[in-house]
């Protein structure tokens, strides 16, 4: 399986790249290196010394340019080796790394791992839910041992809940649901509706709706490709329209670490216009989501993984249900997006 190149992934919250530091992650096979110059802006190199190969995370910035811990060669932003201890210090032509564009947005780090000349912000997924200057953010991040794509189709069937989080997330109503399938260009939504629910007892004080109510829940998601999704998560008393219910985005970003790992970062996202309270409710929630995820969710997709072996997912001939649409429109769009980037044959 081939990855898209020509598209915005995350590689970081933009809080895990601090100033002063280097900091290293794996992204599509390439080990990245990312770093803060002297104006604090976050650049993207390539990790590998062309010398002798050295993890360049391994060495120390100074200034703009990281210092290779091996040989001292130093290298720039730019990619280009901008200093040679050795000898009268003339630099090999060869003597550089490559780099990727990197953009700081709704508060995290946003990387193209493909044609450089192709990259465009306006491409970056809308999540203003997490723009810090509005939102306070709970943020999270997990590493799963599990295909990306895996993580997609768990996110955008969501009909699993009422079996894998009896205890946390689940409702008896999930699974018949009321469900629809948009397409919109690269663009996905898969919708839930419930009618008549009733939910975990922390869901009705998130929604502040008296515990026991049955409400019409709705879990709607938002998939953009690579792997980009915005949960729509809310509820209102049955009989009420949805305009008098409360509706909370989650959003859930994953980037292939390699092929069988993977990135995710999550978050809650609350008003600042809602007052100092919603910094404390932003963790909170975000605490709480953590233990399905972490609990629940992670060891299920790791065992599928390893059912699955290096095995094609299609190879296997998956038996599909009804909740499956969301998520088999999202894999045939990233299909036809990485079939597109791939040379013409003969």
């Amino acid at each position: 399986m081939s990855f898209l190149r020509n598209a915005w992934y995350p590689a970081a919250w933009n809080t895990e790249v601090e100033t002063g530091a280097l900091f290293q992650r794996t992204l599509l096979n390439e080990s990245v290196l990312m770093f803060r110059d002297s104006a604090g802006v976050a650049q993207a190199i390539g990790n590998r010394c062309p010398h002798r190969f050295a993890p360049l995370h391994m060495g120390v910035l100074k200034g703009d340019a990281v210092q290779c811990a091996y040989h001292g060669l130093m290298f720039a932003s730019s990619g280009q080796c901008v200093h040679n201890p050795h000898g009268d210090g003339a630099i090999p032509k060869a003597a550089k790394v490559k780099t990727y564009p990197l953009l700081e947005r709704y508060s995290l780090l946003w990387i193209w791992m493909g044609e450089a000349e192709r990259a465009d912000a306006a491409l970056i997924p809308e999540f203003s839910c997490m723009d810090p200057e509005h939102f306070y953010v709970g943020k999270r991040y997990l590493h799963a041992k599990a295909n990306y794509v895996l993580e997609t189709d768990n996110i955008m069937d969501l009909s699993h809940v009422e079996f894998l989080h009896p205890g946390t997330l689940g409702g008896e109503g999930v699974k018949s649901a009321l469900t629809s399938v948009n397409e919109e260009g690269n663009q996905v939504w898969s919708n839930r509706q419930t009618v008549g629910e009733i939910m975990p007892d922390f869901l009705y004080h998130a929604m502040n709706i008296p515990n026991g109510t049955p409400v019409d829940r709705w879990i709607d998601v938002r998939w953009d490709a690579p792997a980009s999704m915005l949960l729509h998560a809310g509820a209102v008393a049955t009989g009420l329209p949805r305009t008098e219910g409360t509706d909370y985005p989650i959003p859930h970003l994953f980037t292939p670490e390699t092929q069988t790992t993977t990135h995710y970062w999550f978050a809650m996202c609350f008003p600042k216009a809602m007052g100092p309270f919603a910094e404390q409710l932003a963790e909170e929630q975000a605490a709480a989501i953590n233990v399905p995820f972490t609990e629940e969710d992670l060891p299920m997709l790791e065992a599928q993984q390893q059912m699955m072996g290096d095995a094609d997912f299609w190879s296997l001939k998956p038996v599909l249900l009804v909740g499956d649409a969301g998520a088999v429109r999202a894999r045939r769009v990233l299909d036809r997006l990485i079939a597109a980037e791939q040379p013409p044959r003969g």
